[in-house]
């Protein structure tokens, strides 16, 4: 599990940020969204160490609202939530960002669907189809990604807490995980929306890469 890197999401509250960023994360994600709870509205993010990428996650936004935020926030990686065309993600990509493209996995899924996207993003994220798009934490069959057919590496979400530990290392025991590089956490560790468990978080951390296979 070494080679599995980690996500925490939809961060907001300044001391918070901090306190998490000292179990050193390899990814933050901050929610540039209004209709979310989890909507980040800092005027900066607060200094983390260099070795955690800055993911903005946005939803069916303007790319110059993008821009936008890039500029304002250093982000490294912006994540697209919404239902972004391929030509889309090819503009962002041009932002000189990394792309990451979500899609919402419900009892099945088609891959071939999103075939165009593959030149155009760096990553995809494969999260559970609910009332939101994303933080509604509940999980999805991961057995659905056997079918995933690209190179492209992707994000496993939706709903992972202390307890899917064990199935998360039973999953990376298959061939459906080669092409999984990181786990993104979310809602499962909150004390309320937005708010992390410093506490939560590092018994997960320590679960997850314990026994290292």
């Amino acid at each position: 599990m070494k080679n599995v890197k980690l996500k925490i999401c939809g961060m907001k509250y300044p001391e918070n940020i901090k306190e998490i960023s000292t179990l050193n994360p390899d990814y933050l994600g901050f929610i540039f969204w209004e209709k979310s709870s989890r909507n980040m509205n800092l005027e900066t993010i607060p200094e983390i160490p260099k070795s955690i990428k800055k993911v903005g996650v946005f939803v069916n936004a303007s790319i110059q609202d993008i821009i936008s935020k890039v500029n304002q926030y250093q982000l490294e990686i912006v994540q697209l939530h919404g239902n972004e065309s391929v030509n889309y993600c090819r503009n962002v990509k041009k932002l000189g960002v990394e792309v990451i493209k979500v899609f919402s996995i419900g009892d099945k899924f088609d891959f071939t669907t999103i075939k165009e996207y593959v030149l155009f993003v760096d990553y995809f994220l494969f999260d559970t189809k609910g009332k939101l798009p994303g933080g509604n934490g509940i999980t999805f069959d991961w057995k659905i990604v056997e079918n995933y057919p690209y190179e492209k590496p992707f994000f496993l979400s939706g709903g992972i807490g202390k307890t899917e530990v064990d199935a998360i290392k039973d999953f990376f025991k298959t061939d459906a995980a080669k092409k999984c590089i990181a786990i993104d956490v979310n809602s499962r560790f909150e004390t309320k929306p937005a708010y992390k468990s410093e506490i939560k978080l590092r018994k997960f951390k320590k679960l997850l890469y314990e026994n290292e296979i």
